[in-house]
């Protein structure tokens, strides 16, 4: 008789580990381990790691030393930790938590049942950290569940090649790696016709997607599309009705994709553009390679091309350096752009990174006024956009019913809004329904089906 495995897995940080952490569910699924949400009934436990800020990274760090007493309590649980923060510590993890017994990098999630097998086996912890430029992301079909979500997220590359001087991840991700188009296409027409009805694509810079493999660094892939081509040939996919993607780098921002926020009618009118800071000064330090005024020309062209489009970004507060001037350019910037929603951030050191050797490293209680000065304001101006949504009909995605309040249903505008609206329903998730909205949130839009 087969005796049931369970695994454990918990993610921290963005969009991108979220995936990863799918992608090992699936594998180890694969490898007849049941995904629980009970803690104490895992035989293996996967903490998936985040070291983009410093606060994702404590967060891992507290729940692995949690572990230590459930490792005493059942010996013969396997503690594996993934990502980037494995990726950046690597062995030393061994010697700060002796009770590890597997550490991965990002390219070798693919490897994790195998080690899982292994672990054991030589007394010693695992170590899989390996960075190749020949890797390549291996073709997998998500398993189809029978509560599977009508929105899911599909990889289209990873990795990154503009070494940001506060950013770690070209040294724990490595350099682009771009899917092939045929990958992706075959996954997204295999999601759909499994029911899903909105994909984000995802990857560190999906506007150079495609820029690998131009230079030889991948050519023996069957690749032969940019990022705007690769979003044309995703639009065609019958019955996808909303696609969204995230992250882009301003400098790679072309008139073409641009162009596709008009031409494609099922690409939803929302761009995650984040500038980072308002000062052409701490962008130069930043190594971003764009100046404030072409990103504003920019922002310009995009709304030429579509009006209602919601544009978003996200900023860090406090870099090395930044004087009360350069942070009021910021400010500047935020009032002339009026984002809709912004992430913002203290700057924080991150090993290894450049930025973390610069002088004139700002007081934490500054950067802290600072960031409490720059999200009071935008949470004024996300207030006064959200408003300028009253009394429009606008298309919700169906997600779920508010079970705390009968006859309300969540779900997602095309600008990306949370909306509860009244309806009588009832509604499949990923049904898209025509509501007036008759009130505006700081977090969330409300209104009625009509």
């Amino acid at each position: 008789m087969t005796t049931e495995k369970y695994a454990y897995i918990e993610t921290f940080g963005c969009q991108m580990n979220v995936q990863d952490s799918e992608t090992m569910a699936q594998l180890l699924a694969d490898a007849d381990y049941m995904r629980t949400e009970k803690i104490s009934q895992a035989d293996l436990i996967v903490v998936n790691t985040c070291s983009v800020r410093k606060k994702a990274e404590d967060k891992a760090y507290s729940m692995l030393g949690r572990l230590r007493k459930l490792k005493k309590k059942k010996p013969s649980l396997i503690i594996a930790m993934a990502g980037c923060v494995a990726q950046q510590e690597q062995g030393d993890l061994f010697k700060r938590m002796p009770y590890l017994d597997i550490v991965l990098g990002p390219q070798n999630i693919f490897r994790l049942p195998q080690l899982v097998d292994n672990t054991g086996k030589n007394g010693n912890g695992i170590l899989a950290t390996g960075l190749s430029p020949s890797f390549k992301i291996p073709f997998i079909l998500p398993e189809m569940e029978s509560d599977l979500s009508h929105s899911r997220f599909v990889t289209i590359m990873q990795g990154c090649n503009n070494f940001c001087t506060y950013c770690i991840v070209p040294y724990t991700r490595g350099r682009e790696i771009s899917r092939p188009v045929d990958d992706i296409l075959n996954e997204i027409s295999h999601l759909v016709e499994n029911g899903v009805k909105e994909v984000t694509l995802l990857g560190q810079n999906v506007n150079s997607y495609g820029k690998d493999c131009k230079s030889g660094n991948n050519s023996s892939d069957a690749l032969t599309t940019d990022f705007p081509g690769l979003l044309r040939l995703v639009a065609k996919i019958p019955g996808l009705l909303r696609i969204r993607f995230t992250t882009s780098h301003p400098k790679d921002l072309s008139e073409d994709l641009m162009r596709c926020f008009e031409e494609l009618s099922n690409l939803c009118p929302h761009f995650h553009l984040p500038v980072q800071a308002g000062s052409n000064r701490i962008l130069k330090l930043m190594n971003r390679r764009y100046t404030i005024e072409t990103y504003l020309k920019k922002v310009e062209k995009l709304r030429q091309y579509r009006p209602d489009i919601a544009i978003t970004t996200d900023i860090i507060v406090g870099f090395p350096g930044e004087t009360r001037e350069d942070f009021e350019a910021t400010m500047d910037l935020v009032n002339k752009v009026r984002y809709h929603g912004a992430f913002s951030f203290k700057y924080s050191n991150r090993p290894g990174v450049k930025a973390s050797g610069f002088k004139d490293q700002i007081e934490e209680r500054e950067k802290s006024e600072r960031l409490t000065q720059l999200q009071a304001r935008q949470k004024e101006i996300t207030m006064e956009r959200n408003r300028e949504y009253e009394g429009r009909q606008m298309a919700v995605m169906i997600e779920k019913e508010n079970m705390s309040s009968r006859g309300q249903w969540r779900g997602r505008t095309e600008t990306n809004h949370v909306a509860n609206i009244e309806a009588s329903g009832p509604f499949k998730p990923g049904q898209i329904i025509q509501a007036r909205i008759t009130e505006a949130c700081y977090h969330s839009l409300r209104g009625v089906s009509i």
